[in-house]
């Protein structure tokens, strides 16, 4: 019986590499996305915040929803590397 268990071990390692593969070729190229676009963000902030300096509610929606975007692109870019 310890044939079998061991063997439903090895064929469970086998199913989790093609898992973990599949999985990395789908996140690495959206954390990498991410990483970039929290690099770039912050370049459309200061145009919008000297050009209107806020003073009409969209402004002020359209920074809020910036800064949010960027805080988001920050959490998931975080784990991004070069290789």
């Amino acid at each position: 019986m310890s044939s079998r268990s061991s063997d439903l071990t090895s064929s469970l390692d086998q199913a989790d590499a093609g898992v973990s593969d599949v999985g990395r070729s789908i996140v690495a190229p959206i954390t990498g996305a991410a990483f970039w676009a929290a690099i770039a963000l912050p370049f459309l902030h200061l145009p919008l915040l000297l050009t209107t300096g806020l003073s009409a509610e969209p402004y002020t929606d359209a920074f809020v929803a910036l800064l949010a975007l960027n805080v988001v692109a920050l959490l998931v870019g975080h784990p991004h590397y070069r290789d």
